[in-house]
């Protein structure tokens, strides 16, 4: 296996653990159970830090939007020599300029709460093909994946190979679905978590990426 596989068969194993916990979440977050916690958390980026209780949906938004994140700026870094589209050029670097920060908040929070950065389990090579069963294809919402809007690795490998317009209107397509996957997670945020700097957050991501999918499909249209 090369290094390229490697690395995006331990994403897709962060990925599917972290959804896991994230629905486990979900489920449970109106119980208001003994998991919530009243440790502040200090963002990066200037935000304040968090007052008051947080609880297991906080944590799984976080665990899961990380790798999540992670992988959009692989995306993008991808357009680097390959995007011709002025459009598409502008949606990278918002891309960049949004996400890499967000990681480094939500990274803070994980630290402030005392909790890791992967769920339990995250690091076993688990899931289908040690991809966590994602499955971009040309939706990008997995069939039956792990984490909705995950690209596979096969879907990395072919944005690689393009260039021009054919690289434009495939890395359109896949960032489409990959800001889908992570607006649903954000919504499930909105609705389960308990921080109210977390749900901030959230209400950002529903905000900007809901905006950044009306253009690409703008983009799509057109190219």
């Amino acid at each position: 296996m090369s290094a390229f596989d490697n690395r995006y068969a331990r994403t897709g194993a962060v990925t599917a653990a972290a959804l896991a916990a994230l629905l486990l979440a979900g489920c449970g977050a109106g119980s208001d159970s003994g998991d919530a916690a009243k440790t502040p958390a200090t963002a990066a980026s200037g935000t304040t830090g968090t007052a008051g209780a947080f609880n297991d949906a906080d944590v799984a938004f976080a665990q899961a939007m990380i790798p999540h994140h992670q992988q959009a700026l692989e995306m993008a870094a991808l357009a680097d020599g390959r995007a011709e589209d002025a459009g598409i050029k502008k949606i990278v670097a918002d891309v960049e300029k949004a996400q890499d920060p967000e990681i480094r908040t939500m990274r803070s929070w994980l630290k402030a709460w005392g909790k890791p950065e992967a769920p339990e389990g995250a690091g076993a090579s688990g899931g289908s093909g040690g991809h966590g069963g994602h499955g971009g294809g040309d939706a990008g919402a997995g069939d039956g994946g792990a984490m909705a809007g995950m690209m596979s690795e096969q879907d990395m490998k072919e944005l690689a190979a393009l260039k021009g317009k054919a690289f434009d209107r495939k890395f359109a397509e896949l960032m489409i679905a990959h800001h889908e996957g992570a607006v649903e997670m954000a919504e499930t945020e909105r609705k389960n978590g308990r921080d109210a700097t977390a749900r901030k957050l959230a209400d950002d991501v529903v905000r900007t990426q809901s905006a950044e999918i009306t253009e690409l499909k703008k983009i799509l249209g057109r190219l």
